[in-house]
């Protein structure tokens, strides 16, 4: 093997280690650590901690938080803390936690400040006015053109280092005795995860930016090395130490029992709720499919509370893998899963009798264009700038006055002429590349048969609404981390717009009836549909519902504003106004938690909403319906468990070590947020890209907990052979479960319903269910018995 081949494989491995960096406009949770998912839990956050400087468990004030708060179990914890030979009271193990100074700082070296600086520089995406030159040649290239001129670096000559990055790194690596090239690269890629997280997400998805102006992790290395060499900084690494190993073999305990506490509380209730499994329900007034998003949880026991209806959960981008063309925009944006392919795309086509509403729409948006694009030019050309300030200003002051205090009369002047499209268009799919082209009819049949196949489906209501979700806030760079990240982190309602127009088309239903037995009613009409996760009202797109379903239309909508009205005062924990509230904080540009997004999520429930329809989880339960009766061949669970499952350990992970680090890990603090390049933020005035969710998306105050960090659980009601044989199947899964970054327990339906936990290797440990009203009792006279 030549030396090349060697430096390139050594930066293929360490680049592996560094989890993706995703982009404010598609801000997709995925776990910062995912390339250390090939060790155990426990192993792979010491290995991460030596390279990032990174903490990987929660503080011991944490821990003493869900003591005091019964989140952790006593008797839980201290037989856990027995079996780790750990004998003394559990007081005594926080007080020792507590004493560790071990706290990693965020990296200030210089070395990382002039990187940060020229990656800002190359890497921006049309914020900055004038762009950096040469940016087309690449960043390696770009940056050797002008390093000459950085004073930071001494204003090097850079006439004998080559123009390809690899042979830039062969020429410095050459100059020092190094053996191993992958300790040295991980040190150097680690020292600013957020950036190079970015680079990889830039390289792996090839994006128009990265198309035009590309940039890799063998540029960024080879001007790091060269920059570092020139300065005369050493390449040694720190060894690796075990210091301090004790205390983090306490926490992980700690952290097992508390999980391991949640877990107990979430079997006992779905336990008692098992016998409501036979019971057989009449056929509802509507039925709603939501996503399977913890903020559902809610507004789905809200929903089935107002009225006659019956809820699903299903991966919100509805089974539709395309990416989605807003109407009349130039750009198109990715609608399903990152980790699916986007064979379709779907637009948008005015209905017949709508041209006066088109032209109209088409004229309102050409005019909104035109403002924007003077408006940008005026602030930032230099012959007009100064005179546009103070021209502007009294403008924008009085602006900002009315935006703090009569905040929904100022939008709606300022949205006084805007318009829907939804309203006289109607969306179609065509091949992705091929946009003249409408799928088959065999491929429009089998997206939704699929999403009935996931489900369970056995009867159709009147009325059937796919509700996508998005959020509404002001001033938010993370807004899209709020919205579906099932769409990639856009809102669901263009998906759900398109299943129901599938499932409403007749050739489709009669391939459905006679190839399949699908019989849907003619009377049952679908409609797409969206819950603002903010406000949680659900909007409808009911404008091609016949008049024959009016009334009972009317009826829905009602009490779905009655849904709102009690979502909204469970959820923001007041007794009345709570609507107005709930809109206050959805336009307030001040707001710094408009809402909470996916915070508490612990666990993922795959199974019959009757396990789970008389329980209040508090927002902390993905929920994704499934009838193991009518999936004999295991193909739908097999679906859930190589999809969503593995999304949602994702999104776990992505809250779990954004809460534990938030300085590496998560988002800083909102207050001390400034934008660079459109993609990203750093905090204060430089430093490594943000790659996580912000302080204030985690805590109720700086110090206040409010998403408990604990890994994911997933429970699935189906038979244990089912189960275990999709696992031997994927050994993706096989891995995170054997490494314990998640947790899996079947309710065994071949077995009485017996819950059974996955240990290694296939191993299954059966677990003696108490109810939850016999634990309480249990719970109570254990403190009666300390009193």
């Amino acid at each position: 093997m030549t030396k090349r081949e060697q430096i390139l494989l050594s930066v293929e491995a360490a680049s592996q280690l560094i989890g993706t960096t995703w982009p404010l406009y598609s801000f997709v949770a995925s776990n910062p650590l995912s390339g250390y998912e090939k060790l155990p839990f426990n192993e792979a956050v010491t290995e991460a901690a030596h390279y990032l400087k990174s903490k990987s468990y929660p503080s011991a004030s944490l821990y003493r938080t869900a003591l005091e708060n019964h989140d952790i179990d006593r008797a839980v914890l201290e037989e856990m803390l027995k079996e780790a030979n750990c004998l003394e009271n559990p007081e005594a193990y926080l007080i020792q936690m507590e004493q560790d100074n071990n706290t990693p700082l965020p990296s200030t070296s210089k070395l990382d400040v002039i990187m940060t600086k020229w990656l800002a520089a190359f890497m921006d995406e049309g914020m900055a006015e004038w762009q950096m030159p040469n940016k087309e040649k690449g960043f390696f290239k770009a940056w050797k053109n002008l390093a000459s001129y950085d004073k930071d670096i001494g204003k090097p000559s850079l006439k004998h280092v080559p123009d390809e990055s690899v042979d830039a790194l062969e020429q410095v690596l050459s100059a020092h005795n190094i053996s191993n090239y992958n300790e040295v690269f991980t040190s150097h890629i680690s020292a600013l995860p957020g950036w190079t997280g970015y680079i990889k997400h830039r390289a792996d998805t090839n994006t128009v930016w990265q198309q035009h102006f590309p940039i890799t992790i063998e540029d960024y290395l080879a001007v790091r090395l060269t920059i570092a060499n020139h300065l005369g900084f050493s390449f040694e690494m720190a060894p690796k130490t075990n210091q301090k190993s004790e205390i983090k073999a306490l926490k992980h305990v700690w952290l097992k029992a508390w999980e391991k506490s949640f877990q107990n509380k979430l079997v006992s209730n779905l336990v008692e709720n098992s016998t409501n499994l036979n019971t057989q329900t009449e056929v509802p007034d509507a039925q709603m499919v939501f996503c399977i998003d913890t903020r559902s949880e809610l507004i789905r026991r809200h929903v089935e509370a107002s009225g006659n209806y019956e809820t699903f959960g299903y991966a919100g981008f509805f089974g539709i893998a395309a990416d989605y063309q807003h109407y009349k925009e130039d750009i198109s944006v990715k609608s399903c899963p990152p980790i699916v392919g986007s064979p379709y795309k779907i637009s948008e086509a005015p209905v017949a009798n709508t041209s006066s509403e088109n032209e109209a729409f088409k004229r309102n948006k050409k005019i909104e264009k035109s403002k924007l694009r003077i408006l940008k030019r005026l602030k930032n050309m230099l012959p007009s700038s100064f005179g546009f300030v103070e021209g502007s200003g009294a403008f924008y002051g009085l602006s900002l006055v009315a935006q703090s205090f009569i905040p929904k009369s100022f939008l709606k002047v300022k949205h006084s002429n805007k318009q829907d499209y939804e309203s006289f268009c109607e969306p179609q799919i065509t091949y992705n590349g091929h946009e003249h082209k409408t799928i088959a009819i065999d491929e429009k049949v089998a997206i939704v048969k699929s999403g009935f196949d996931l489900m369970g489906w056995e009867q159709f209501a009147p009325l059937v609404l796919f509700v996508g979700h998005g959020s509404q806030t002001a001033n938010n760079p993370f807004a899209s981390s709020l919205d579906c990240g099932a769409c990639a982190a856009n809102p669901g309602r263009h998906n759900a717009r398109l299943l129901a127009a599938l499932a409403n088309e007749k050739e489709v239903r009669q391939v459905l009836a006679t190839s399949y037995n699908i019989q849907i009613p003619e009377e049952t009409v679908f409609i797409g549909a969206e819950h603002n996760t903010t406000t949680d009202e659900i909007v409808l797109f009911d404008s091609q519902v016949p008049e024959t379903h009016n009334t009972k239309l009317k009826q829905l909508k009602e009490n779905l504003g009655k849904a709102q009205e009690t979502a909204t005062a469970e959820r923001l924990g007041v007794s009345y106004n709570s609507v107005k509230l709930a809109e206050t904080k959805a336009i307030n540009w001040g707001e710094t938690r408009p809402e909470w997004g996916l915070a508490k999520n612990a666990a993922f429930i795959v199974g019959s909403r009757k396990l789970t329809a008389s329980s209040n989880l508090d927002g902390r339960c993905f929920m994704h319906s499934y009838n193991w009766k009518l999936d004999p061949e295991g193909k739908a669970l097999a679906g859930i468990m190589g999809g969503p499952m593995v999304v949602t350990q994702w999104i776990n992970n992505h809250y779990y070590f954004s809460t534990v680090d938030n300085d590496k890990f998560g988002g800083g603090s909102k207050v001390t947020h400034n934008i660079t390049g459109h993609f990203g933020v750093v905090q204060g005035n430089g430093g490594d890209l943000k790659m996580g969710l912000p302080l204030q998306s985690l805590k109720s105050s700086d110090t206040e907990m409010y998403h408990q960090p604990l890994r994911l659980t997933t429970i699935i009601h189906a038979p244990l052979e089912r189960v275990e044989s999709i696992i031997r199947d994927n050994k993706h899964l096989q891995m995170l479960l054997d490494n314990e970054w998640m947790y899996l327990k079947v309710m065994d339906s071949s077995d009485s319903n017996q819950i059974k936990t996955y240990s290694k290797n296939y191993n299954w440990i059966e677990e003696k269910s108490v109810s939850l009203t016999k634990k309480i009792e249990i719970q109570q006279t254990l403190e009666m018995a300390r009193n």
